[in-house]
């Protein structure tokens, strides 16, 4: 039978999913399913969890890899927990040494976007806290599916071949391991096709086995050390075994009568925090859909400018999280919007191509989870005989050495993947995360807007045409968002532009728990290859 993967010439709609054991959502189904084996093997949430993250490494790895980032925020025995695997910049990158290359901006690709990998040091966190399995156990699914294979997925598929188009216009011969573990029949592999990545296989096999010590202090430290060097990159072993991921407190602002929760900068999750203040402050919304719309767009607007002039490492920050989520300057931001698009301008408080995934348990315990190569599969930079392709996270960093998010050695670069959660009253909702770059905080404020104003399901509200805004008054809108709508916006300003391709406007997940029953009820996205599994 032949076919077209990439062809739904009739509306689809899947139910929101219920179950009282256990429940995995991901971007991925294969990876679910592993998510779900853990959990029925004694696995807790977070077992679960990072089984999940390794798995995703290997079935999904045009969005994340053992060489990317990682957050969690954890709801375990009733008290929520964060951790920040974010890697910093290698100890030779500065400024001067980037310009001394040539540069007048960290490219996008190649070696000198490449920080610490964190996501391999946050599972073996994840575990020693909170894990009740062995480590090892927790990496065999991951490990099985790289030596065995499994079939390509069809957005997989999609993302491989932009990555591979992308990285053919480097003639680097650093680049060439990555057409040699990633494509090497010419090609990117095609929906249904059976991939296997003998090499992976192995390097998760090493993690497992050291808890993580020999990616950072080992025999793979060594290897990256090595091929680093041989081309003339900046990262060395000694960054490697210099790292540790960072526990911290998750920040919240109060939303409907909920808490939204995210990890505080150096993520980016404060936008979504500043965003929903700001709505909160407007008051309740009315039922017109159009006034609904645009506050939400323009309350975005003004955290997200505020966000990418302000948040860097914390404690490089001008202004403090306390200040950007002060009551007073909430509602000064809140007066700014009126009837009319705004060219959003930052504020000043100071007085005088990601995967996300929900897990949860019988017990009560969840987890937000969130890694990422950055752009795709990262920095087109691959490890040879590993499997390991780095991340490009550094392509956030400035030059410019008076910007909050200038490159400094050891610090790390503002970062765009966040996982959210929600309670009510001390008690636990459950997590959510929408991913894609940039797209992240205003997916966030999405899908809460849509739980929480518009009263969806978990489901329903990631099924919701979306929009997102790119600079000014310019906003994208989904190929389905609703003409109206989009013809209303227009006539208040907003620049509306209508996309071809659904894949840019994020790939979430939510689970919710019911405190009383027990019973969890999740939703998967539906433009992109996911699943939730119930137990």
């Amino acid at each position: 039978m032949t076919f077209d993967p990439h062809y739904y010439p009739s509306p689809s709609r899947r139910m929101a999913t219920f179950g009282s054991r256990g429940m995995v959502a991901t971007s991925q189904a294969l990876g679910a399913q592993v998510g779900i084996q853990i959990l029925q093997q004694g696995g807790n949430a977070v077992d679960a969890a990072i089984a999940t993250a390794a798995a995703l490494t290997v079935v999904e790895p045009t969005s994340n890899g053992l060489g990317g980032d990682a957050f969690a925020i954890v709801w375990v025995n009733g008290e929520l927990h964060g951790l920040n695997a974010s890697g910093p910049a290698p100890r030779a990158a500065t400024i001067e040494a980037v310009k001394a290359l040539g540069h007048e901006r960290i490219p996008e690709h190649g070696l000198l976007p490449v920080t610490v990998p964190g996501a391999p040091a946050a599972w073996a966190a994840l575990s020693e806290r909170f894990g009740k399995l062995p480590f090892a156990e927790l990496l065999a699914p991951a490990i099985a599916l790289a030596e065995e294979g499994f079939p390509v997925s069809p957005i997989v598929n999609q993302m491989w071949e932009e990555a591979y188009q992308s990285y053919r216009r480097h003639d680097d011969a650093a680049f060439k391991p990555w057409f040699d573990t990633f494509a090497p029949d010419g090609r990117a592999p095609r929906p249904g096709e059976c991939w296997a990545a003998p090499d992976h296989a192995r390097t998760l096999r090493a993690i497992a086995d050291t808890h993580g010590w020999a990616f950072y202090e080992g025999e793979l430290a060594e290897r990256i050390d090595a091929f680093f060097r041989e081309h003339g990159g900046l990262l060395r072993r000694e960054d490697l075994a210099a790292y540790q991921p960072e526990w911290v407190d998750p920040i919240s602002t109060r939303y409907r009568g909920h808490d939204i929760w995210e990890i505080p900068p150096n993520g980016s999750g404060l936008i979504a925090l500043q965003a929903l203040g700001i709505l909160e402050r407007l008051g309740e919304e009315g039922r017109d859909p159009v006034e609904t719309l645009h506050r939400r767009i323009e309350a975005t607007k003004l955290g997200y400018v505020d966000g990418q002039r302000y948040i860097t490492e914390r404690d490089c920050m001008g202004p403090s999280v306390e200040q950007l989520l002060a009551d007073d300057y909430l509602e000064a931001r809140a007066g700014l919007i009126g009837e009319r698009a705004l060219d959003p301008q930052h504020g000043n408080p100071i007085r005088g191509g990601t995967v996300y995934l929900a897990t949860a348990d019988g017990e009560g315990n969840m987890v937000s989870f969130i890694q990422s190569n950055y752009k795709g599969f990262g920095s087109g930079i691959v490890v040879p005989g590993t499997g390991i392709s780095l991340q490009n996270r550094g392509w956030s960093f400035s030059l410019d050495p008076g910007h909050a998010n200038a490159l400094a050695p050891g610090k790390r670069p503002y970062h765009t993947i966040i996982p959210g959660f929600i309670t009510r009253d001390g008690e636990a909702l459950g997590p959510f995360g929408v991913m894609g770059g940039y797209m992240q905080p205003q997916g966030h404020v999405q899908v809460v807007a849509a739980m929480l104003d518009d009263h969806l399901n978990p489901q329903a509200a990631l099924d919701m045409p979306r929009w997102k805004w790119t600079q000014g008054r310019t906003v994208e809108v989904e190929p389905h968002f609703p003409d109206h709508l989009a013809q209303a916006l227009a006539r208040r300003g907003h620049h509306i532009v209508k996309a071809a391709d659904p894949i840019s406007f994020g790939r979430g997940q939510i689970i919710l728990r019911d405190s009383a029953t027990g019973v969890l009820c999740g939703g998967t996205e539906p433009r992109t290859d996911g699943a939730v599994l119930p137990w």
